[in-house]
This record gives structure tokens, sequence and C-alpha cells, in this order.
């Protein structure tokens, strides 16, 4: 079938559907990556963005690579040329952030503005900003919904708080649909080992169970946490890429699980999944001090995605199984702790 203007229309199991040429930035790492293999797999065209100029990745051949120049405005728009939606996974870390306020601003917050004009300019539809649930506070528990005034001062959140504005502006000036997700505490396996995902909790603790056969935690982990598998971020994006209906929407929508859970629940659970997928059950270490410290619920509520998409669901077993056996295809058990296993 022809072309309709920069996407083509696709029968797809007797529905129409759109297949969007995508940009994401950050696309070599963590989110980028989960997130190009899945909506290259739906049907879209993926255009990588990197800092480097590399070829296209083994996990994902068919799509093309685009050199991110973040101070050049005029490369930045090259970039964004012939590009129906830009999804900017690209940013610091916490950790980073912390150790580095100006170079977030810089970097979270600036970059983003600059991306976001050079998308305005080259016409994109839409433009998709992966935010951070901890823009709200610092811990994270209480009530959030998107109405909730974020007020976290810690660099992270500030610096992602700036971006989210490049993005609203614009779209409140009518120039782009342009979209904060603010996401929950994501996990599950990278697309490739250089991807350094491992000071998520999550995957920390499955890497822990390969290399120590145990899993360590340094608090009580009776603090709640809203978990979501970046299966169930996969498909949140493949919808709102796809459905021309969202165009409308809120511009600001909390992206989790729904459900609360604490982080001794989460490491029983990859315990539970460890006896079944790896054939053996690592023990949970956790200090004595603060057992019986109270901790304040979480309740992490995407209203307005439920709204539009209904609620997006998948399966974590599914997503911890296949992370254990990333786990088990990439780590090895330490010299110590396989000494320790035998002498038991």
């Amino acid at each position: 079938m022809n072309c309709l203007s920069r996407s083509g229309l696709k029968v797809h199991r007797g529905l129409l559907r759109l297949t969007m040429r995508i940009l994401i930035t950050g696309g070599l790492g963590f989110l980028g990556g989960r997130l190009a293999a899945h909506l290259a797999q739906v049907g879209h065209q993926i255009v990588l963005g990197s800092r480097n100029a590399l070829s296209p990745p083994a996990w994902l051949p068919q799509a093309e690579v685009a050199q991110i120049e973040w101070d050049d405005g005029s490369a930045l728009e090259h970039c964004c040329s012939g590009v129906d939606i830009v999804i900017h996974a690209a940013g610091m870390n916490a950790q980073d952030c912390g150790t580095d306020p100006v170079a977030a601003l810089a970097i979270n917050g600036v970059a983003t503005a600059r991306l976001v004009a050079a998308a305005c300019r080259a016409n994109v539809q839409r433009f998709i900003y992966l935010s951070t649930a901890h823009v709200y506070a610092s811990p994270l528990a209480g009530t959030f919904i998107e109405e909730t005034c974020p007020r976290n001062l810690h660099p992270y959140a500030t610096s992602h708080l700036a971006g989210e504005n490049a993005v609203l502006y614009a779209s409140q000036r009518g120039e782009i649909a342009g979209t904060v997700l603010r996401l929950s505490n994501a996990y599950g396996a990278p697309m490739h080992s250089a991807v350094n995902c491992w000071m998520l909790l999550v995957n920390d603790l499955c890497k822990q169970v390969i290399e120590s056969r145990k899993m360590v935690l340094y608090s009580s982990g009776l603090q709640q946490r809203d978990f979501i598998s970046m299966a169930g971020v996969c498909r949140v994006l493949e919808y709102l890429s796809t459905n021309e209906s969202n165009a409308t929407m809120s511009n600001i929508l909390n992206v989790g699980s729904g459900h609360s859970q604490t982080v001794l629940e989460m490491a029983e659970l990859i315990q539970q999944r460890s006896e079944i997928v790896l054939g053996f059950s690592p023990d949970i270490q956790r200090p004595d001090t603060d057992i019986n410290k109270q901790h304040e619920t979480l309740s992490y509520q995407s209203t307005r995605l439920a709204k539009i998409a209904g609620k997006i669901t998948s399966n974590n077993d599914i997503e911890i199984d296949y992370l254990l056996e990333y786990c088990r295809a990439s780590f090895k058990l330490s010299k110590m702790s396989n000494l320790e296993f035998r002498a038991k």
C-alpha cells in the first residue's frame, strides 16, 4: 500500500494501523533499547538516536542510527527531519545528577528544550518525554495523581521538570503534540550487555541472585514501591504511538502498575521465580535494626492513562523470568560465593 505523508497505512489483523517513523533518543540505552525493539516488532520504522556514529545494532539491524549533537540546533533538526514521533529517553540517571547538578540541568533540561525546538521546526507530529515519578517527592510515599504538585528538589527531579516544562510549553503554544510520561520504578532485561541498568532495584537483586545466590537488602525492605515491567512500559508507548485519539489527551500521564508492594515482597517474588527458573531459592538478607520501623504507604495512580487506554497490564513473572535468564547468561557466580555455596 502506498505511503501517506510520512506514514504508511497497513492492515494488521483486520485493522488499519499507522506505521510511524519514530526517533528514540537514548535508543541504545535501557529504556530506549527496549522501546525500540518493541515498536519495531509491531511495525514502526525506528531511528535510534545516539551520541556516537554507529552502525545499526545486531539486535535491531533494520533500524537507522542518527548521531545526536545536543549543542547543535541544526543537527538536531536534521535528525528530526521526516520523523513522525520523537520519544525522548536520553538523560542522566539519579546518581550522576546528584554528583553534578549543573550537568543534570544541561542534559535533562536544556538539551531537551533544544530537541523540542528542533522537532517543532521539523514539523514532527508528537513529542513524548520519558520523565520520572520521582519529580513528586523523595522518598516517594503517599498518594500521587497527575495534579499533585512536584516538590522534590533533588537535581534528578528538578532537571527533569525543566525538560517537562519545555515540552509542555511547546504543546501549549500548539507547536507540537507534547506528552510527558512520569514513569515509576521500571525494571527488566536490557537489549545488550553494555547497558548499565544494574543500579535499578529489581535488576540489581536478580544480578545478586546469579553472582552470590542471595539477595542483600540494605534496609528493612518494608518501603513500598510501584514496580512496572518494561513490557508494560512498552505497551503504553505502543498505544500512544499508534492511536490518534490521544492527540487531545492530557499532557502529563503517570505511568505505573497501579499496584504497590514492598521491596521485601518483590525480593520474595524473585526468590520464588528463581526456584522455578534457576532451580534454587536464594536467601534474602536484611538488617535487623529497622525491621519494626513504620513506613508510609504508596499509591501511584495512573488515572489519566486508564481513561484513554484502559488498564495496560503485563505479566511480572514473565519479565522477572526473562531478567533472571539474562543475568544467568551475562554474569557468573563469584569465587567466594561458590565456596560458600559448596560449604552448605
